[in-house]
C-alpha cells in the first residue's frame, strides 16, 4: 500500500474506498473526501505515475503500459476485505480498468463510482483540451473547466511539470479503447456528473449501462467538470456513502 496516500488510518475498516484522480491531478486534491466518509471506512488515494508519492517514477512508455502498471498497483486490495472504487475523469477510466482486473479474483470490488467521464469508447471534444494544444490555450481551456492548481502561474518550473504530466495523461485518455473481447462487469455502478460539465453531456451518460450487468444509477450535481471542488466535497462524500450503502453493503455483496 506504499503507493497510496492514506489520509487517516483505520485499523479494521468496514470498507476501503480507493480513489483515482483526474488528468493532471494528484492524490492530494482528494484529501477533503476524508471528512465526509464514515469513520469506519478507510480511504486510499492512488497517485498516478510522475506525481506525489511517485514523483521520481518514470512515466510508462505507452497507454497499455500505463494501465498494466496500475493493475499491478492494486492487486493487494483483494486481501483488505470489502473495497470499492471511485475515479474522476481519467480516474473513471482507471477505475473501470481496475475493476476488470480485479473482478476475476475471489474478492471483486463491491461497487465502482465513475465521475466526470462518458462511457469507455466514447469521447467528447472540448476546444483546447488536447495533448497537442499550445501551452497558453491549454491553460486557458483548463481554467474554464476549473482545473488549474492554485499558484500555478507563479512558479515556471511547476507550470512546466504540470503541463508535461497533463499532456501525458491526455494522451493516455485519448488512446483508451475498451477491449472488445471482454464482457460487461458484474459490479454495481454509479455515474456522477456536473450538470454544466461540457465533458459529460447528460444524454451520453446512459451508455454506462453497457459496462455492467449490475444496477447502474446516476447522481447529478450543480456545477461543471470539477463540481466537487471546495464545499462540494461534502455533497460528493455524502453521495458516495449513500450509493455504496444502497448498491453494495445492504445487498450482502
Amino acid at each position: 500500500m506504499s503507493l497510496f496516500v492514506r489520509p487517516r488510518r483505520v485499523a479494521d475498516p468496514e470498507l476501503t474506498l480507493v480513489v483515482f484522480h483526474h488528468a493532471g491531478g494528484s492524490a492530494a486534491g482528494y484529501h477533503p473526501l476524508t471528512r465526509w466518509l464514515p469513520q469506519a471506512w478507510d480511504l486510499l488515494i492512488l497517485d498516478l505515475p510522475g506525481r506525489g508519492k511517485r514523483v521520481g517514477e518514470r512515466l510508462p512508455d505507452t497507454p497499455a503500459d500505463f494501465y498494466e502498471l496500475l493493475r499491478g498497483d492494486v492487486l493487494d486490495l483483494t486481501h483488505r476485505g470489502p473495497y470499492a472504487l471511485f475515479g474522476h475523469s481519467l480516474g473513471a477510466i482507471v477505475a473501470v480498468e481496475v475493476a476488470y482486473a480485479l473482478s476475476g479474483r475471489d474478492t471483486p470490488p463491491l461497487w465502482a463510482g465513475v465521475s466526470g467521464r462518458v462511457p469507455p469508447g466514447r469521447s467528447v471534444s472540448v476546444p483546447g483540451i488536447a495533448a497537442d494544444t499550445p501551452d497558453d490555450r491549454l491553460l486557458e481551456a483548463l481554467a474554464a473547466l476549473g482545473g488549474l492548481p492554485d499558484g500555478l502561474g507563479g512558479v515556471p518550473e511547476f507550470q512546466r511539470r504540470f503541463l508535461g504530466l497533463l499532456r501525458y495523461d491526455l494522451r493516455v485518455l485519448a488512446a483508451h479503447r475498451p477491449d472488445p473481447t471482454r464482457g460487461p462487469l458484474s459490479v454495481p455502478l454509479t455515474v456522477f456528473a456536473g450538470t454544466d460539465d461540457p465533458l459529460t453531456p447528460l444524454p451520453e451518460l446512459g451508455g454506462w449501462t453497457a459496462v455492467t450487468t449490475a444496477p447502474v444509477r446516476q447522481r447529478l450535481f450543480r456545477g461543471g467538470h470539477f463540481y466537487f471542488r471546495g464545499d462540494g466535497f461534502r455533497e460528493l462524500g455524502t453521495a458516495i456513502t449513500a450509493e455504496i450503502r444502497a448498491l453494495a453493503l445492504t445487498e450482502g455483496r
